[in-house]
């Protein structure tokens, strides 16, 4: 997809990969970027950011909290009353929290809603329109996580996997409609995440971390890269692809292989 003079949304596009997205759209000659984000605050300087540096794109910031799907549609409503229809969407809100067995059952289904169930109400809010005007752009962010594992975190792994999964099932089903779909799987990037796991302990930025620590503007040039080819999986750090295969060549040994792992990084 050229990405010149398209309406775009993105979520989680107060900090990191979704402001480096909103610049990068801009870059491309988007014609709108709404920048939306949990904190409101955030999403307007993002906005500000992207009409400061591209005073013919139209940018504007709002509060959005991903888990609502009610406020999903409500924004692809005013959104569409206002600018028209949405081309691309991209669902990139997201959060880390360390742990497994012990996090309680809410705190498992609070990323299930963050990490995947808002990729369902995006694509249920703006599906039916892009499909009656011939096509869109879905952009869904999970994580290497969603194609290997999060070790220090039960919900991230499985959220970041049903993510990858409610992609693939949504290009299969609707990419005769016109839809396009791709689904970014990094490791490390320099964003508040990582912060976080890196405070919380080596074993959950040394896993992610092995390859590298991208910088956020070279994951969404990335994306940028892999929407103009149509290409499904986005994985700027190369390796994934080559663990990816890995493990479906010899899912035990790769288990065993994560095991080992693990146990490395804790003892380091």
């Amino acid at each position: 997809m050229d990405l010149q003079d398209k309406v775009t949304v993105i979520t989680g596009a107060g900090s990191g990969i979704g402001r480096a997205l909103a610049l990068a759209f801009a870059a491309e000659g988007a014609a709108v970027v709404v920048c939306t984000d949990l904190n409101g605050d955030n999403a307007v300087e993002t906005a500000q950011l992207v009409n400061a540096a591209y005073p013919n794109v139209t940018a504007t910031g709002l509060a959005l909290d991903v888990g609502d799907e009610r406020a999903i549609e409500r924004l692809v409503v005013d959104t569409e009353a206002q600018y028209g229809g949405i081309d691309v969407f991209v669902s990139n809100a997201g959060y880390g929290v360390r742990g497994g067995l012990d996090l309680p059952t809410d705190e498992w289904e609070r990323m299930m809603n963050v990490h995947t169930w808002s990729h369902l109400a995006a694509a249920r809010a703006v599906v039916p329109g892009m499909a009656e005007r011939g096509g869109g752009y879905l952009l869904n962010t999970a994580s290497a996580a969603g194609l290997l594992t999060q070790m220090d975190s039960g919900p991230y792994a499985v959220s970041k996997h049903a993510a990858v999964a409610f992609a693939e099932w949504l290009l299969i089903n609707h990419g005769d409609q016109g839809i396009k779909v791709s689904v970014l799987c990094p490791q490390a990037v320099r964003t508040n995440i990582l912060g976080q796991r890196a405070q919380a302990k080596a074993s959950s930025a040394g896993q992610a971390a092995g390859d590298g620590i991208l910088e956020a503007d070279e994951v969404a040039q990335a994306c940028v890269d892999a929407m103009r080819d149509e290409r499904f999986l986005v994985l700027p750090h190369e390796q994934v692809l080559t663990y990816f295969q890995r493990k479906a060549n010899d899912y035990d040994r790769w288990l065993a292989g994560m095991r080992r792992f693990r146990q490395k990084l804790a003892a380091s």
